[in-house]
């Protein structure tokens, strides 16, 4: 399914870099500078969605040049839905590579979370050109290219938390287009995780198509 347009914000005038977000630019990239400086290509590599009850869990690989920085790239999860998709655009103009993997909830049924996850992270690197991969917490996926694990790597690592960033907003904007055909679970809000609004609307309507069957049964 094709991703639905982000939401029309008008975009502010571009501001000088604050000494705060040329800091935090300066962790995220002081790994991938080893890359960078040896000419290396690395790609980063994240997931989303694996804890919700609904929807997929989806995964992107994204290879960054190391010009131009992108001011406001980090870790999906310390910004806000505005912001990602603002940094979500700004990435997809700037990539040199950019693939997507996901893994439907009745593969996550059939196998669990983990190993679809892992499936997923070999789709996105599909056809990446990538020489180096760097992984959020992940390792052993099988890769053409030697695999780095990095603990918390979508908040150390410039290219995986433009990967981090990707994933997010894919899997929020489809999970909007979900809200219109089930709009009694309110999955534009929650992203199909557990909220007691969702729950409750499980327990009163039972399951849509999109549910995690093995994620649910102690709500249905």
């Amino acid at each position: 399914m094709a991703a639905s347009p982000g939401f029309p914000w008008k975009r502010r005038p571009k501001m000088p870099m604050t000494n705060k977000r040329q800091q935090r630019l300066d962790v995220l990239t002081a790994g991938d500078n080893v890359y960078w400086q040896a000419g290396v290509l690395a790609a980063g590599m994240d997931e989303v969605g694996r804890g919700p009850l609904a929807g997929c869990v989806m995964t992107a690989c994204v290879v960054m040049p190391p010009e131009p920085l992108i001011e406001w790239v980090d870790d999906s999860k310390k910004l806000s839905e505005k912001r990602r998709e603002m940094v979500y655009e700004d990435i997809m103009r700037h990539a040199l590579f950019v693939g997507i993997g996901r893994a439907e909830p009745e593969e996550i049924d059939a196998v669990n979370i983990l190993q679809a996850t892992r499936s997923a992270m070999r789709r996105a690197a599909k056809g990446c050109p990538a020489q180096v991969y760097l992984l959020d917490a992940m390792d052993n996926l099988g890769l053409p290219g030697v695999e780095v694990s990095i603990i918390h790597g979508d908040a150390l690592s410039y290219s995986i938390a433009a990967a981090s960033i990707v994933a997010k907003v894919t899997r929020d904007r489809e999970m909007r287009e979900m809200d219109l055909l089930y709009p009694q679970y309110g999955f534009a809000s929650n992203k199909g995780y557990g909220t007691k609004a969702h729950t409750d609307a499980l327990r009163l309507y039972g399951p849509c198509p999109i549910h995690r069957k093995s994620f649910i049964a102690n709500f249905v």
